[in-house]
């Protein structure tokens, strides 16, 4: 769950030269875990955000669901026997299938794996039905039809899949659950020497080559200043806790 890898930055000279690439798990992990070895605010700094990793939101096709409102209908008509996948608990994909749940009011049966290609092996083989997937590797199997799209969990539609309708647009207020990334380094540093990575962050994104690599796997680019990526931190922190805490995640 990175608490590894981030113990160390957080626990590194303030210099810059350590630092880390943080995700969700980063928001999470201090309601999923009893407790952590460091403040995941006070004791990193925040240099900026990367890009996020959308998720879609998809069925097998054996199943007669076409729309956001068409699963809803479904789970309300089946409590307790619709089963979604995930990449594990607590990981993004668990998030999203849970804010759904407690959103739209249904009951859906959590099966988590251990990664991504284990659930979406057995989404496609129709084992566990539904499924917030990453969009690149879910893409594929939607366009060879062996997996149906039903929407993104963005809030905004994606460069990917700009057919697919979000679940906002849906009818569920407030959706919004993806895998965003960004840069973190140690508290404390200067602040001259953050503002330095952030800015050759940016220019890094700014590079034609990295900005169309990044495209090309599924990821909606979305640089940030360390302020920005801090404030979505500790409302991240503050969003996903409640939403693990409602649907009572825990590792340890």
């Amino acid at each position: 769950s990175t608490i590894i890898g981030t113990d160390i930055v957080a626990k590194s000279p303030p210099d810059g030269y350590t630092i880390i690439i943080a995700s969700n798990n980063h928001a999470i992990n201090s309601a999923l875990f009893a407790k952590l070895p460091y403040d995941p605010v006070k004791d990193l700094a925040a240099v900026g955000q990367l890009a996020i990793l959308p998720f879609i939101l998809v069925v097998h096709p054996s199943l007669p669901i076409k729309s956001v409102k068409d699963l809803i209908a479904l789970a309300r008509a089946n409590p307790g026997k619709l089963a979604y996948a995930s990449t594990g608990n607590g990981s993004p994909p668990h998030v999203a299938g849970e804010l759904l749940k407690q959103s739209a009011k249904i009951d859906l049966v959590h099966v988590p794996y251990k990664g991504s290609a284990a659930a979406l092996t057995d989404v496609v083989a129709g084992q566990v039905p539904v499924m917030f997937a990453n969009s690149l590797s879910s893409i594929q199997f939607v366009r060879s039809g062996r997996l149906r799209a039903v929407a993104v969990g963005t809030q905004k539609r994606i460069s990917i899949a700009p057919e697919l309708p979000t679940v906002i647009e849906s009818g569920v207020a407030g959706f919004d659950v993806s895998l965003w990334a960004g840069v973190l380094t140690t508290a404390g540093t200067p602040g001259e020497v953050v503002a330095r990575l952030n800015r050759e962050m940016l220019s890094a994104l700014a590079l034609p080559e990295v900005n169309e690599k990044l495209i090309a796997e599924g990821a909606e680019v979305t640089p940030s200043s360390p302020a920005e990526f801090g404030a979505l931190i500790k409302a991240e922190i503050d969003r996903l806790g409640r939403i693990a805490r409602a649907a009572k995640m825990r590792i340890d």
